[in-house]
């Protein structure tokens, strides 16, 4: 892409209603553009990034054996009056009204909608286990909105509902969710620690939250040392026993700072660390709630029907983008991990009016797009300290910048935007090291 020819629209000022790093520099950046309180559009930058994002998403619930649909973002009331939530939840939930003066919501979640699928369709245990995901728009009508897309009203959310005959199977799929998760944001750069939640208004008995570490997170978190070197499953197979693996990581101690008691802390002080955190996902098993309340029964090996156990598993996608910011980043902008950045590479033409910087620039582009890169070209006729300061606010994780000086010998500087360092090489090498990360 040719930043000629992309909408980008930088802010060289912060907004004075960015409370938090995220909400400043997605604003700074020319990610989202508030629309009204709490909610946002999403402009070419950040979408890009929300893409990036949804899809390690999506690939890691198909690798643990979930099955993507789509579900609305408005349903019926009567689905959520039959399990009872609808006058429970609260005045979150945004009620309205067709024009055929029927009672409808816009979803804050879909237990109830992938219910009424389940038990419209399925009739037999032998159809099990089953687990079903979306990636869709919620909305949660937050009292006082803040903190940008970190605390917003609508949001892209994955969801995933599990259903299985009993409470022994229904561990099993819990568990095959919590390795995911622990996967997922590990292919994301974020160390993700898993924490014993409340269950809230979903309901149910057993619930873990994962909390990603950032200086400015919303909540303390207490937790062993070893969280930080944990390997975080990256060759664990779903087909084998998962219940070590989650015993394992749930042995680590964690936990918020408002039940952190001292007293009873098992880890001795000089292995216990405590930092910021955000919570990025959450997951949860509660059995028949729903399952008993709208009839979702399957018939078993006995032939008796009986209702089937559920769980719920949820990512903050677009939470995570501003989770990841949260996370990474520094005074001059974002630092994005290779996996969820807009560009793998800026190429960075100092003189577009030079005709050996041009002709160098446009090779090294040409060429990473041919390598497989999704490369970033600065062609506009801005000056050099402007493009430089643009691009580490976008916070691309290579660059590759093209002046005069250099071309007089022959080489470019490569940047990590990470970790600060800069080389001047070869053309042919700055190919090499940004396509094989060696710097």
């Amino acid at each position: 892409m040719r930043l000629s020819h992309y909408f980008l629209p930088l802010l060289k000022e912060t907004p004075k209603e960015a409370q938090i790093a995220s909400h400043r520099l997605m604003l700074r950046a020319g990610m989202i553009q508030q629309s009204s309180a709490g909610i946002y559009s999403w402009l070419p930058l950040g979408k890009k990034v929300l893409d990036k994002i949804a899809q390690i998403v999506r690939e890691e619930q198909n690798r643990a054996g979930a099955l993507e649909i789509m579900m609305p973002t408005i349903q019926p009331a009567e689905l959520w009056q039959e399990s009872g939530r609808y006058d429970d939840y609260g005045a979150e939930m945004l009620r309205i009204r067709d024009r055929h003066d029927r009672d409808m919501l816009y979803g804050p979640t879909n237990e109830e909608q992938v219910t009424d699928i389940f038990r419209t369709h399925v009739r037999s245990y032998k159809a099990l286990p089953l687990n079903l995901y979306h990636i869709q728009w919620k909305f949660r009508d937050e009292v006082r909105p803040r903190f940008g897309i970190m605390r917003g009203r609508e949001f892209l959310m994955k969801d995933a509902y599990s259903f299985d005959l009993d409470a022994d199977r229904a561990r099993t799929a819990y568990n095959r969710m919590f390795v995911s998760y622990l996967k997922t944001f590990a292919r994301m750069g974020l160390t993700a620690i898993p924490m014993e939640a409340e269950t809230g208004p979903i309901g149910g008995d057993m619930s873990h939250e994962f909390i990603i570490l950032a200086e400015t997170g919303e909540s303390g978190v207490y937790f062993h040392k070893d969280w930080l070197n944990a390997d975080l499953v990256t060759s664990v197979d779903y087909d084998e026993d998962l219940q070590p693996v989650v015993d394992r990581f749930t042995s680590l101690y964690a936990r918020a700072d408002e039940k952190h008691d001292p007293a009873d802390c098992p880890v001795a002080v000089d292995d216990l660390m405590s930092l910021r955190g955000i919570e990025v996902g959450h997951i949860f098993y509660f059995g028949e709630k729903y399952s008993a309340a709208m009839g979702a029964t399957v018939a078993g090996p006995d032939g008796v029907s009986v209702p089937v156990h559920m769980g719920s598993y949820g990512i903050g996608v677009s939470r995570l983008v501003g989770g990841i910011i949260e996370a990474s980043h520094d005074d001059k902008g974002i630092i994005w991990p290779r996996a969820v950045a807009p560009f793998d590479v800026a190429v960075i033409n100092l003189k577009p009016d030079d005709g050996a910087c041009s002709a160098c620039a446009e090779d090294i582009y040409s060429r990473l797009a041919g390598a497989g890169c999704d490369p970033l070209l600065d062609d506009r006729d801005e000056r050099p300290g402007a493009k430089l300061a643009s691009i580490d606010l976008i916070g691309i994780p290579w660059q590759i910048v093209i002046g005069p000086r250099g071309m007089a010998n022959g080489v470019v500087e490569v940047k990590n935007r990470a970790t600060g360092e800069r080389v001047e090489v070869s053309p042919d090498s700055a190919l090499t090291m940004v396509t094989g990360d060696a710097i």
